[in-house]
């Protein structure tokens, strides 16, 4: 059994070198730039292995890391492969992060190469500077340049618990945390994906699975991509979501599966209805998230069902768990009850074990005697995290949870301080952090706010050091908001920003998170509010 992403591909082009591995939507052609159509495993294979001969060449090898600026484009996936099969990890960076996020990413990871895309150079060198840190850089079809270190482990054999990826997850306490994965969190991930079955079943060499998520996060870059790999099936990822011509991709590159979050249902649903709802290949959604009270009716509408699943960075397919079987009890936020792979704990407030129907927070851990299997390797540089991550034995993944007699899960709330919008986890920590860089702010707290399309949406409130007379507050709100487009990654920035005299606080001056979050469920709407959403939109490349 192949014990690394590279050879799991390199399997899978043998069994299937006609079949196509990646298929690029002339949507998603026209907003890269790049052409349309698809590559076949033989043909990615072939790329592959020309990118590793270049990166051997030029002294990158195991232990090194190296950033992947690449968005959803197949250079993305090629890279890694090719890295892969050097012992190199690869640090995907998100292209909608701005300065504060890459100095820190930068610093924090230690890359020592990034493969961007060109107009992205100058602001990733700017960052590396800040972070004191030095970087090289190549576009996606550059040679490599020579590596600035020797790579640390290159005498050490290659295999399932060699970090693959460094993925960055947003935290309750401060910065993002960075994500140790190895090979094996990857390959779990894939062969979980194909032996699943149920409503979920996948046929090998047949499949095209359609995502709009991401590839820097775990769900496209783990699940949708090792899927198809571990099957012989085509993965179509498409640049973003495109509400208006959704339906029209699906049914022209002949999409069998789609993966979604719940914001994509809701807006789907907004559509007046149509004769060709129906009229499409796909048998199943994977997702999560989607508005109770929208399930049932879209599956109706639609023609196919929408399976909730859960699973976290942190806990990959090591600890996943999905509603793939009936009764899915549609409607109920229900993600299914935990297969004999996974063992599942709900603790109330008092640390005891939640009853039946009472909420409680979800531990979970692989079931055998390898309870961490198909999880992260930790978090880098903060063992303290990781361990306490892992008190007693157990992943705390800090949401609520609720099981029912028959062992059905329901999800309830996150008990954590993130922020959720649109499928995006956001620290609150993290967006208050770089506010406080703003001249005109004492103290800022950030928190969420309900919002119908997005569920969540960020609401600053904010003391001035100088409070803005009434006619100044939408205009000083909207300076602040457009300051933080250049820090921040847009779905993190504020929008709605709420001046106060004062925040709700300990004895020890800290935020008083739960009178916070009463406090700015009232404030939108009231005279002391500016609604920023508007502003709110993916900002140009920093060049």
């Amino acid at each position: 059994m192949s014990d690394t992403v590279y050879l799991a591909f390199t399997d899978s082009a043998r069994r299937w070198p006609d079949h196509p591995f990646l298929c690029v939507v002339p949507e998603t052609a026209d907003s890269y730039g790049i052409e349309a159509g698809e590559l076949s495993y033989s043909q990615a294979q072939a790329r592959i292995e020309r990118l590793k001969d270049g990166y051997r060449a030029s002294g990158y090898g195991h232990g090194h890391r190296i950033g992947l600026l690449l968005e959803n484009r197949p250079d993305f996936i090629l890279h890694w492969f090719a890295l892969n099969a050097l012992g190199v990890s690869v640090v995907p960076i998100n292209a909608e992060l701005r300065a504060a996020e890459l100095e820190y990413l930068i610093g924090h990871s230690e890359i020592l190469l990034a493969i961007s895309l060109p107009e992205r150079h100058a602001g990733l060198a700017q960052a590396a500077s800040r972070a004191g840190r030095p970087l090289a850089l190549m576009g996606p079809g550059d040679a490599p340049p020579a590596a600035i270190a020797e790579a640390p482990f290159d005498q050490a054999g290659i295999g399932a618990a060699t970090e693959c990826a460094l993925l960055y997850t947003s935290g309750t306490t401060g910065r993002p945390k960075g994500c140790m994965l190895p090979n094996e969190y990857f390959l779990q991930a894939g062969r979980w994906y194909r032996d699943i079955g149920g409503l979920a079943q996948l046929h090998a060499g047949h499949e095209r699975m359609l995502t709009p998520l991401p590839l820097v996060h775990m769900n496209a870059m783990a699940y949708s991509l090792m899927a198809m790999v571990c099957t012989g099936g085509c993965l179509i990822a498409i640049d973003r979501f495109h509400p208006r011509t959704w339906w029209d991709t699906v049914r022209t590159c002949r999409a069998t599966v789609i993966h979604y979050l719940g914001v994509m249902p809701a807006i789907l649903m907004k559509a007046p209805p149509s004769p060709d709802d129906t009229s499409h290949q796909v048998r199943f959604g994977f997702g999560a998230g989607i508005e109770r009270s929208l399930h049932a009716p879209f599956e109706t509408r639609f023609g196919f069902p929408l399976l909730e699943a859960w699973a976290m960075t942190e806990t990959g397919a090591g600890a996943v768990i999905i509603a793939n079987r009936e009764p899915r009890h549609i409607g109920s936020s229900c993600f299914g009850k935990a297969e004999a792979e996974v063992q599942v704990r709900l603790v109330n407030d008092d640390g005891q074990d939640a009853g039946i129907d009472e909420n409680g927070e979800l531990l979970v851990r692989h079931a055998g005697d390898r309870p961490r299997f198909g999880f992260f390797a930790g978090y880098l540089k903060d063992d303290a995290a990781t361990q306490e991550a892992w008190k007693d034995g157990w992943f705390h993944t800090g949401d609520i949870v609720r099981r029912d007699a028959e062992g059905y899960l329901r999800f309830v709330d996150r008990k954590k301080n993130v922020i959720r919008r649109s499928g995006e986890n956001i620290a609150a920590v993290e967006v208050e952090s770089v506010l406080l860089q703003h001249p005109a702010i004492k103290t800022v707290a950030v928190a969420a706010v309900p919002d119908e399309v997005r569920g969540d949406e960020v609401l600053a409130c904010i003391v001035c050091h100088d409070p803005p007379a009434p006619t100044a507050v939408a205009p000083l709100a909207r300076e602040i908001v457009a300051w933080a487009l250049t820090q921040l990654a847009y779905y993190k920035v504020p929008g709605y920003v709420a001046f106060l005299d004062s925040l709700p606080l300990t004895a020890t001056n800290k935020i008083q998170r739960g009178e916070l979050k009463t406090l700015a469920a009232g404030l939108p709407g009231s005279a002391r509010c500016t609604d920023t959403r508007a502003m709110k939109k993916r900002q140009e490349p920093v060049t």
